[in-house]
């Protein structure tokens, strides 16, 4: 069943306060010092039911981590997930087209696109998460040590990012056709990728660096 923007989900939110942040827009530029910290602050946009982002946010405390979707009824299945009541992971009920208005440049240093919507139809490639308007977006929005990890089974799409990519400016390094299978490590696996490599279908990845001045990457980051 499809999950929707239900009247119910919508409730279901004002009932679990404190995750899912209200007026998000006035923290832009301020994520410092909502979490209280200097952390590393890591963004999955598009985070689906959620796995992905918790697991996240409890292997790594002294990382921040923002989890979107747009998707109420969504919204409400990952905060089923926090049952830690992670300090370090909060969610905005966003659509990625406005991340400007949520955060200022440079303020992220990890963006997550994990199994996005490939919208096949030509008449909709501006809605890809890897079109030139939201990679514009990401390149303001990316610090200095900014990077990308991207990931999906639909190989059409995933050429089609990696050529976005280059025409936007990105480094791009880690390249996989088949991620299960190529020695890469510190893998999490997300709702999706664990049905789709259930039915064999190889996992696609690659990180993005925006522009020349992307090259740092901390010692003790997270490989993802």
């Amino acid at each position: 069943m499809r999950l929707r923007n239900t009247r119910a989900a919508k409730q279901k939110i004002e009932e679990m306060p404190g995750l899912i942040i209200e007026e998000p827009e006035l923290l832009r530029g301020k994520w410092e010092a909502y979490f209280g910290n200097s952390n590393p602050l890591h963004v999955e946009l598009g985070m689906g039911k959620g796995r992905f982002i918790t697991t996240m946010a409890t292997l790594y405390p002294k990382i921040n981590f923002i989890g979107i979707d747009r998707i109420s009824a969504v919204m409400v299945k990952a905060m089923k997930l926090d049952y830690h009541g992670l300090p370090n992971l909060r969610f905005l009920n966003i659509d990625g087209s406005v991340l400007e208005q949520y955060f200022a440049p440079e303020e992220i240093d990890r963006l997550y696109l994990n199994f996005s919507d490939p919208w096949p139809k030509k008449r909709h490639a501006k809605r890809r998460l890897t079109s030139p308007f939201f990679l514009n977006i990401y390149n303001k929005l990316l610090s200095p040590r900014g990077e990308i990890h991207f990931k999906t089974d639909n190989v059409d799409f995933f050429e089609y990012s990696l050529l976005q990519f280059v025409e936007a400016g990105y480094s791009l390094r880690r390249i996989t056709y088949d991620l299960h299978h190529s020695g890469f490590t510190g893998n999490v696996r997300t709702e999706y990728e664990s049905k789709f490599a259930a039915q064999g279908y190889p996992i696609c990845r690659c990180e993005a660096l925006p522009a020349v001045r992307k090259t740092h990457v901390p010692e003790d980051a997270p490989s993802d």
